[in-house]
């Protein structure tokens, strides 16, 4: 597949039709103009059938022409179809990447390839580079989807060229210059958010006693009480840090909009998407949408991969 192609759309079309005709057009006149130059070297026995042979040969350019342009639209019609058969998972901070199962599971059994990153949650930077290995190994177009925190890394890490677009659930936004805590503090929080101080290292923990409700309020307390005695410290200057690339302004951006969420309260993720420009979709749901609510996410993912 040519892969100029894809991108183009509707431009690509039309540059391929003027190409393939002007091609057949000029393929038959230097036939004819050849055929002309022999047929004056021979008698004019031979008059009829050359003009016979041009004939034919013109038919044959331009049934050629006819077969390249039907496989040209037939070429943009998968490209519109399906732009990106990879799909990164990317997890935000207090969780890993198993959070993701539900998700993975529904896209899996669509035919996507799924990969889910497991960053140290240590820095930015680290993080970025953490998930930009894993986009190396992407083998084409990419949606790169991001949930709390991990929507700070895509925006960074989505200027990738592997990547396609990319999916914010619940997730920050930031632009180039902007860092987390920003837009985590635009607005009041709920009174059920429980992260608490950081220690003596610098790292954030969510509070056990609020994690239920603050962060997962729509799961089961068996759940959730895992979560929280499985979570994942983020240290706590990586909020303050501010992103290098916001790639959402090059590359597609579709947002998750979770309305019940207590961790980032659902007016912050509407004024970071409204500003991004991005097809949002809300859901109802906690902060862990992404795990009570798995197949509205994986449609929105399913939208991005498809270019809907």
């Amino acid at each position: 597949m040519p892969a100029f192609f894809v991108p183009l759309g509707k431009m690509s079309i039309r540059l391929g039709i003027t190409v393939i005709l002007h091609g057949a057009i000029l393929n038959h006149l230097c036939i004819t103009k050849r055929n002309i130059n022999t047929k004056t070297k021979r008698k004019n026995i031979h008059t009829m059938k050359t003009t016979s042979t041009s004939k034919w040969q013109l038919k044959r350019s331009l049934f050629t022409a006819f077969m390249l342009i039907l496989s040209l639209f037939s070429v943009s019609a998968f490209a519109q179809k399906k732009t990106a058969k990879n799909i990164v998972l990317v997890h935000g901070a207090f969780v890993d990447g198993s959070g993701w199962k539900k998700v993975h599971d529904i896209l899996v059994k669509k035919g996507y390839k799924v990969t889910i990153v497991q960053y140290p949650l240590t820095s930015l930077a680290e993080d970025v580079a953490a998930t930009k290995r894993i986009l190396d190994r992407q083998d084409g177009p990419t949606v790169l989807v991001g949930h709390s925190w991990g929507g700070t890394i895509i925006t960074e890490a989505g200027a990738h060229p592997n990547v396609a677009s990319l999916v914010y659930v619940a997730a920050f936004q930031p632009d180039k210059g902007e860092n987390t805590l920003q837009w985590a503090t635009s607005l009041p929080g709920a009174p059920e958010a429980g992260i608490l101080p950081p220690d003596e290292k610098g790292f954030l923990y969510y509070d056990i006693a609020k994690f239920h409700a603050g962060f997962a309020a729509d799961l089961s307390k068996e759940e959730s009480d895992f979560m929280a005695a499985s979570q994942a410290p983020i240290f706590g200057a990586s909020f303050t840090v501010p992103v290098a690339e916001a790639a959402w302004k090059t590359k597609p951006a579709y947002a998750v909009v979770a309305t019940e969420d207590k961790a980032i309260v659902p007016d912050i993720q509407r004024n970071m998407y409204k500003r991004g420009g991005d097809k949002i979709t809300e859901v109802k749901g906690s902060h862990a949408v992404f795990i009570s609510q798995p197949e509205a996410v994986a449609k929105v993912i399913i939208a991005a991969a498809e270019g809907k």
